[in-house]
Formats: structure tokens, sequence, C-alpha cells
């Protein structure tokens, strides 16, 4: 059975054109955002349908705080009122609320939702939802080495991969077998850079206020495409490297 048969565990999203959908219909750029919380919703209930058990959602990345102020005002307080509002209808539904980022930028009402609304679901066993928010992925790994190294100075010179990978902002989940970015960019952005190594990407023009559940489901359609091979082959090798040789040789010959 291929890899790719099984429905990804873990899915990535940079959720990307909610002020190009509002430009395109020509509304403030806070109701594409307004929009967008909307489709989170739609994309948390599908992942749950189709069995995916991590969802990670790239909010607000470091780089974001170069808006506009009044655009980032509006930001950060349409982020509290979801936080406000949709953290209990995640603990009914059994989901794992989690967030990703530098929170030091974030006001102590913002931090104390967050750490309510973790705490809150904790325990609960079904989808994980991350939002990675004042998030950036060389962020990540330098915050990572900082905490290896204050833990472990004995490292300093000679650590290895496993040594800092549990570090990282997301040690806690699988690397994400699929990352979906909507809005016609192709690039990632500075999003979990240690994590995509061996990540599936799919690219899409459908601005974010419009990727609902069939938009996903293509998504999804086009992973169990995909052939995973973590830098291995598939296919057996049948010849030795002498055998090779040989074969060359006498075609040569």
């Amino acid at each position: 059975m291929s890899e790719t048969t099984k429905i990804p565990q873990h899915v990535a999203i940079i959720m990307d054109g909610n002020g190009r959908w509002a430009n395109n219909l020509s509304i403030p750029r806070i109701s594409g955002h307004k929009r967008g919380v909307e489709v989170v919703r739609i994309v948390v209930k599908s992942c749950i349908e189709q069995g995916v058990k991590y969802l990670t959602l790239f909010a607000f990345s470091s780089e974001n705080w170069s808006r506009p102020l009044n655009e980032i005002t509006l930001l950060i307080a349409l982020f509290t009122i979801t936080l406000e509002q949709e953290i209990i209808k995640l603990h009914k539904n059994n989901i794992r609320f989690k967030v990703i980022g530098d929170l030091s930028k974030f006001s102590p009402k913002i931090i104390k939702l967050i750490h309510d609304g973790e705490t809150l679901t904790a325990a609960n066993t079904g989808l994980t939802l991350t939002i990675a928010a004042n998030y950036g992925g060389r962020w990540d790994i330098i915050q990572a080495t900082l905490k290896m190294l204050e833990q472990r100075p004995e490292l300093i010179g000679h650590f290895e991969e496993k040594d800092l990978a549990q570090h990282f902002m997301m040690s806690y989940a699988p690397e994400p077998d699929l990352l979906i970015r909507t809005g016609g960019e192709q690039r990632i952005s500075n999003f979990l850079l240690w994590n995509l190594i061996y990540t599936e990407l799919y690219f899409t023009d459908t601005l974010w206020p419009d990727f609902k559940e069939d938009a996903f489901n293509l998504a999804i359609e086009s992973y169990f495409k995909r052939e995973r091979r973590f830098g291995k082959i598939n296919a057996p090798v049948k010849l030795s490297i002498t055998d090779m040789t040989q074969k060359i040789s006498k075609k040569m010959g």
C-alpha cells in the first residue's frame, strides 16, 4: 500500500488571501479576515470528519507587524474576540488548542486567554488545532538552540538533531504530511522551516475566504496522488554496482 493512501496525520496551512478577497469586493480588509475565521471553522470540521489528527494554521507571522498600524490593531482585536468565543466550542468538541510563536508582543489579556485555552483543552484527545501567532521559522530555530544550550551547555559544538528537535515549538506533533498555501503564492514564507523537509506542498489560487470544504478535499486528493519516499526509492534495486558497470562496459565495447 502506498504511503499516500492514508489520510495525512498532520496538515499545515498558510491562510493567504483575506485582504485581496476583501479588495476584490471593495469592502474593508478586516471583513476578509472575519470571513477567514469562518473558513477556519469549516476546515476544522473537515479535518475531524476525515480523521486528520493535527491542524496547524499560520495566522500571524513575525513579519506581519510591518503592516499598517490600523490593520494590525484590527487583527489583534479579531484575534482576541476569536479566542474569547471559540475556546469553549473547541473544548466541547474534544479539540486540543495550542499556540506557537513569540507571545511577548501580545497583551497580557491575550496571553492569559491563550494560556487558559491551552490549559482547558490540554487533556482533549481529538484534533489538535495549533495557531501560529507572531511565529517565524528562523526565530523557532534560534529559540530552540538557546533553550537546548541553556539546559545542556555541555552540548556546545557537538549536539545532534535529536538534541535540538525536542525544543522546537511543535515538538509535540509529528512533522506535517501536507502543507497547503492558499492565495496563489508558491513559497513557505518562514513557516515551520525545520519541520517541512519532507512535507508535500500544495499551492492553490483560491483565496482563503473561498477555501471551503470542496477546496480542502481537492488538496487531500492531491496528497493521495503523491509518492512519498523520504529520500528513499520504492522500487527494489535488482542490479549490483558491479553488474551495472559490466553491462555499461559491454554496451560501450
